[in-house]
């Protein structure tokens, strides 16, 4: 038996029957792009999609709450960590390809800047602007990240996916894509795979070049010398977030540790010690200072988990 807090109540937790899955009390920050944030009650990296359900089904049954990590690059997670179960899918990372009809079906552990590579050296052509996204592809079919021009709902075909009644395959038309947005965010269900459509025939060395041409641009234009979550804010129309922050004169602008960068306003750096809070506390002044004077209110691309002072 395993004993926990969870939301101010005790919780007592039988282990799965694989109970090497599951670790107590591991620390977050290390698997998080703003290397910030408390631990998690319980913790389990699955090696396998049956590890994955195995660990799914059993939080299920203890009635704990589920978070699902990725890279960890578009998300905020709280100086007091996360109740229930963490599940990071950082070692599900395979990839079949179907030569004939030029797709592949990744798992979601996969980190994005790999995958993209990988199809430019086949010449495959149409994922080139994911090389400089620093996620992987279940964090990637959630959000529908995307750079360039380009997107998760340009290539995507199916995503299957992990729910209260098992597996489910999901078409575009489910997955209801909008700007960084999909349906998805708003349920239980876990990505396992998704199938892409890409573009094969082309020249591996074009490909390659442009895939390159793809990652010094985002290179050039963003901040990679401190840790920070990517973008920050949704673009909003006409101007986009980092413009109207820079606008502003936020530039630099510190709480704590947190800081606007420089190069671009749309990025919060971790200077060194910053806690979630800071970062917290610098989302929502960015987001006041933004509606007293362009009568806007900028959403937040980044994922916030976890409790925070003044939410």
């Amino acid at each position: 038996m395993l004993q926990l807090k969870a939301q101010g109540r005790s919780l007592v937790a039988t282990l799965p029957s694989q109970s090497h899955l599951i670790r107590r009390q591991v620390p977050l920050a290390p698997f998080t792009s703003f290397r910030v944030g408390g631990t998690a009650d319980l913790y389990s990296e699955p090696r396998s999609f049956d590890e994955l359900s195995e660990c799914i089904r059993w939080a299920g049954s203890e009635y704990l709450p589920v978070t699902i990590l990725g890279s960890g690059s578009n998300l905020l997670i709280s100086d007091a960590g996360l109740r229930g179960l963490v599940v990071s899918t950082r070692f599900l990372k395979k990839s079949v390809f179907d030569e004939d009809l030029g797709q592949v079906t990744v798992s979601a552990g996969t980190p994005l800047p790999a995958l993209s590579r990988r199809l430019a050296r086949r010449g495959w052509q149409g994922f080139e602007w994911a090389v400089g996204i620093p996620g992987t592809l279940g964090g990637a079919v959630v959000m529908n990240a995307g750079a360039h021009g380009g997107c998760m709902a340009d290539r995507l075909i199916s995503a299957k996916v992990l729910g209260p009644e098992g597996l489910e395959l999901w078409t575009p038309e489910q997955l209801q894509y909008s700007y960084r947005m999909s349906s998805l965010q708003a349920s239980a269900y876990v990505v396992v795979d998704a199938t892409l459509q890409l573009l094969p025939g082309a020249n591996p060395e074009q490909v390659m070049q442009e895939t390159n041409a793809a990652l010094r641009q985002r290179k050039s234009s963003q901040p990679y010398d401190r840790p920070s979550c990517g973008s920050v804010f949704r673009n909003p129309s006409p101007h986009s977030a980092g413009w109207l922050i820079e606008q502003s004169g936020l530039k630099g602008y510190q709480i704590g540790n947190a800081q606007i960068a420089h190069r671009h306003a749309n990025f919060i750096l971790n200077c060194g010690g910053a806690r979630a809070q800071d970062i917290f506390d610098l989302i929502h002044h960015v987001q006041g200072e933004i509606a007293d004077r362009w009568s806007l209110m900028l959403h937040p691309e980044v994922k916030m988990l976890g409790e925070f002072q003044g939410s």
